[in-house]
């Protein structure tokens, strides 16, 4: 079983999400990947994945690892913002390794 973080930022996105059935798909995301099943989840550099929820607009959650079994869940957002998102992603882990 893995250990998933959330982040402050994380926490604030999923909780302004209006799509109810979106956020559950995206809580269960998270708990099947404490079990090891991140499903349809694709490297997109710098250490960072994004696991992809097939629901509403396209929800994208970034994950970075940080540790043997301890993954930090950094933010999250849609295709739309998709760019923006890994860049932000991006950052956001390499602020967790110079902390480490």
């Amino acid at each position: 079983m893995y250990t998933i973080v959330r982040t402050a930022v994380f926490d604030q996105w999923l909780a302004r999400l209006k799509n109810a059935r979106g956020k559950a798909r995206i809580i269960e995301r998270i708990r099947s990947a404490q079990r090891g099943n991140f499903g349809d989840c694709e490297p997109v550099g710098n250490g960072v994945s994004e696991m992809r929820i097939h629901v509403g607009p396209g929800y994208r959650v970034y994950v970075t690892r940080t540790g043997a079994v301890v993954y930090a869940l950094l933010c999250g957002g849609t295709k739309r913002s998709q760019q923006r998102d890994i860049a932000r992603a991006r950052a956001m882990a390499r602020l967790l390794e110079e902390e480490e």
